[in-house]
Parts: structure tokens; C-alpha cells; sequence
């Protein structure tokens, strides 16, 4: 309790002065304090130190918040956050949840008062290497892959599927696509392919919670140091196109790239909106068959729907920000160091911004009639909050000096994968029987459709 006391326990405030100590219920000591009206209080973060959970959220408790329920279907209980409780000290975790739109926006652009940490520092190692990710040439090669790979690496997955008359869309064709550009993009070489990928799965689930899957993030983070090291070494000799060797050939001010570099920068690249979002948007698309017309009726309905699917129903459900210093908002005192976990999936379907909000509606008109705090995408399009994907963008939506920002990327990359696969198969079915779901693997981790069964013909 000492490390959350006023400052002023230590030093004098000549408008507020500790008059003494009061020992609660549960045992803790809180200094008690005379204000400047001569009025004896507490400090507000003081005050929620002593409640309970029965006295002050009998709707929900924080274990609803880590149950299998909550896993695989979060909304109904974000929603009771979200109405009754829109900053819920959850006790259990030790954080504050935040879940209405206004104010999970607010949260995310305010940089003066809350920071976003990076993968790495889940990471704990302090020789983790530099992020290049936001090195020009880099985004340009990345944007160069998607731009022009797109559509060549989705119609050889669909031509697969349709050569065995369908399969798991969501693994075989949507996962697939998203892995597929990262190899293309890093140059991994064929024969190094299922190795690699073990590993960056194994990479990116490591800042998990889960002591299993910690550990083996970091067997695969040392892995990837010691292949990228002699990969590294090939590209400065022989360069290609690929990001690794646009990494090799960076002129850095703190010295060449290293492997380290290069793992952290593929550590902090988004992995999960693209292959997330293509396969909730054909979950979505495939159990709407109304929806699914509008999106053969015409191509531009698909970017509309993939917009619409990043609302209902973001792969990535939350972002974790932390409070810089002490920050009095939304009637709390929030510690310094505090975690507050913006819910874009309750932010997404709030009705204060969206009408029916729990509908999918291809073509919403209330997309982008508001104007919700800088939230406004490099397209001009507000659409749902895709927190992995950072930031709205500064630039505009076709910069002359600059790539498209990653938001309109991956949506161009989704919606093109999206279409190819309509145009090799525009008669693509659920299989009968079929009730496929939304899930997380777990808690925490990417909240999508993992087994999506579909038929196809060739004609």
C-alpha cells in the first residue's frame, strides 16, 4: 500500500496534511487526512484500495474475466462492463478496464498520460535489439510485397483448396495467406519455411501469460537470433529484395543491423489483423448469406464488409496501455504504473456510436458520421478500432513520399485476397452441418474463426 500512498506521507502539503492512521477491515493501514476545507478524506485511489467486489459490481465479478466463457465469447460480458462499469477496477488482475468508445479512444492517443510497451519488454532482456520497423525503406519494401503479392498468393491457395473440393478456410486459406506474406516479405528461403514458422508462432505467443508458452518464446527468440545471424551475413553479400536485406544494408547511427534487430523488428510487426480479420470476415460473410450476396453483387461491397468485420468482430480485442504518472480520469485516481486495458471489442459495438451494433451490416451508413477523437483512418474512413495496427496515420492515403499506412495495407492486402478467392470460386459453401465459432486460443491471444469447413467447385 506504501508505494500507492500521496507523496505527501513523506514530504509536508500545506493543504493537505496526514492527521493520523486508520486501520480498515481488511487490516491495511491508510493514512487519514485533513483537507484544505478542514474536511478529514481519502485519496480516490485509496478509497477503491478498500472496496469489494461484492459491495460494488454485483453484476460481474473479475473472474468472469479469465472463465472459458470469457475466452470464447467476450461480448456479453463486455457489454455489462461497458453499461455499468465503464472503468472496472478488476482486482483479480490488477488493472482497470476500459470500454466505451470515447474513452478507449481517449486513452489510446493520449500519449502525455498513458504509454503503449512494446513486445520485447515482455520479454524482459535487455540485449533485445533494435525495432527497424519504422525505418522508411523498410515500410516501403513491406508495402511493395503486399501491394504486389497479394493477389498471385491468394489465387494459388483458392487453386489448392479448389483441387481438393474445399477444406479449412480459416487455417488453408487465411492463416495461410497472412503467413505466406511474411515469408515472402523476410525471404525466407523454401527449404527453411516450416521451421521457421514453428518459431515465429512460438516468438509471437511467447508474451503470453502462460509459463508453457513464455518459455517457449524464448527457445524460439534464440533460434531466430542464430538463423537470422547467417542469413543476415548471405544478404550483405548478396542482396535481394526482401526486408532482411534491406535491413543488412541500413545505414544506422548506432552501428550495422544485427540479428537481434532483425528479430525484435519481427517481433513488433502485427501478425494478427491480417490472417484474423480475412478469417473472421468469411466466418462472417459465410454465416450471413444476405451479406455474402451483397459481396458478389460488387467488389467494392468487400472492402466495406472487411471494414465492418474489424468492428463486429476485431481479431484483436484489446490493447494494454500504462499510466505514465498519476492520471485522474473517469471519476478514479489511476496509480502510476497502472494497467488499463482498452476493449476495442466493446469500444467496436458501442451503441452510443453504432446503431444496432451487434449486427453485421456490409454496407453501415455510420461508419464515418462522427468524428471519435483522431480516430479517423488514413482513408477517411472511421471504421472499428484495430489497435494492432497502431495509430491513425498523419500522412494521407496516398502519400508522394511514403507508403500507404499499414491499416490501409492490410485492408487492401485482405480485401484483393478476398475477391481473387470469389472470382476462383464464386459458388464456395459452408459444409452442411457446418456451426463454426469465434475463439480465442487463449486468454488474451487472437480472438478468431480457427475452423471454417467450405465446399467448392470448379466450373
Amino acid at each position: 500500500m506504501s508505494g500507492n500512498q500521496d507523496k505527501t506521507s513523506n514530504s509536508p502539503n500545506p493543504k493537505r496534511q496526514a492527521t493520523g492512521q486508520l486501520a480498515g477491515r481488511n487490516g491495511v493501514v491508510v493514512p487519514k487526512y485533513k483537507t484544505s476545507g478542514e474536511q478529514a478524506g481519502y485519496r480516490t485511489y485509496e478509497v477503491y484500495q478498500r472496496e469489494r467486489v461484492g459491495q460494488s459490481t454485483e453484476r460481474i465479478k473479475p473472474v468472469h474475466l479469465v472463465s472459458d466463457d470469457f475466452r470464447v465469447d467476450p461480448y456479453p460480458m463486455l457489454a455489462i462492463l461497458r453499461e455499468h462499469y465503464p472503468c472496472y477496477r478488476d482486482w483479480l488482475e490488477n488493472c482497470f478496464w476500459i470500454t466505451r468508445y470515447d474513452d478507449v479512444t481517449s486513452v489510446f492517443t493520449d500519449d502525455a498520460n498513458f504509454e503503449t510497451r512494446s513486445k520485447a519488454w515482455r520479454y524482459d532482456q535487455a540485449d533485445m535489439g533494435r525495432d527497424l520497423g519504422a525505418e522508411l525503406k523498410v515500410l516501403e519494401t513491406y508495402a511493395t510485397t503486399l501491394i504486389n503479392r497479394s493477389e498471385d498468393i491468394a489465387a494459388r491457395l483458392a487453386e489448392g483448396l479448389l483441387e481438393r473440393g474445399g477444406g479449412n478456410l480459416a487455417t488453408g486459406f487465411a492463416s495461410s495467406f497472412a503467413m505466406e506474406m511474411i515469408l515472402v516479405a523476410w525471404g525466407i528461403p523454401l527449404a527453411d519455411t516450416n521451421r521457421f514458422t514453428h518459431n515465429y508462432w512460438a516468438l509471437q505467443r511467447g508474451t503470453s501469460w502462460r509459463p508453457d508458452l513464455q518459455l517457449a518464446g524464448q527457445v524460439a527468440l534464440e533460434e531466430l537470433k542464430a538463423y537470422f545471424e547467417a542469413l543476415l551475413s548471405d544478404r550483405r553479400d548478396d542482396p535481394g529484395d526482401d526486408l532482411v536485406s534491406v535491413i543488412a544494408q541500413l545505414e544506422l547511427p548506432d552501428g550495422p543491423a544485427t540479428a537481434a534487430d532483425v528479430v525484435r523488428t519481427l517481433l513488433e510487426g502485427d501478425h494478427e489483423t491480417l490472417g484474423g480479420a480475412l478469417a473472421n470476415l468469411w466466418y462472417l460473410l459465410l454465416t450471413h448469406p444476405e451479406a455474402l450476396e451483397q459481396a458478389r453483387s460488387e467488389s467494392r461491397l468487400m472492402k466495406l464488409a472487411y471494414l465492418e468485420t474489424v468492428r463486429h468482430s476485431t481479431p484483436v480485442l484489446a490493447a494494454h496501455r500504462y499510466t505514465r504518472h498519476e492520471v485522474e480520469r473517469f471519476g478514479r485516481l489511476l496509480p502510476a504504473g497502472a494497467l488499463v486495458i482498452c476493449s476495442a471489442a466493446a469500444a467496436n459495438r458501442d451503441p452510443r456510436v453504432f446503431t444496432e451494433p451487434d449486427r453485421f451490416v456490409v454496407d453501415r451508413q455510420d461508419m464515418c458520421h462522427r468524428e471519435p477523437r483522431g480516430q479517423y483512418r488514413a482513408d477517411g474512413l472511421a471504421s472499428g478500432i484495430t489497435f494492432a495496427l497502431g495509430k491513425p496515420s498523419r500522412h494521407p492515403a496516398v502519400p508522394e513520399d511514403r507508403p500507404m499506412s499499414a491499416y490501409a495495407l492490410v485492408r487492401d492486402a485482405a480485401v484483393t485476397a478476398s475477391n481473387t478467392l470469389l472470382a476462383c470460386a464464386p459458388d464456395l459453401s459452408l459444409v452442411a452441418g457446418a456451426q463454426p465459432r469465434l475463439n480465442a486460443l487463449s486468454l488474451g491471444e487472437m480472438h478468431t474463426c480457427w475452423d471454417l469447413p467450405v465446399v467448392m467447385h470448379r466450373h
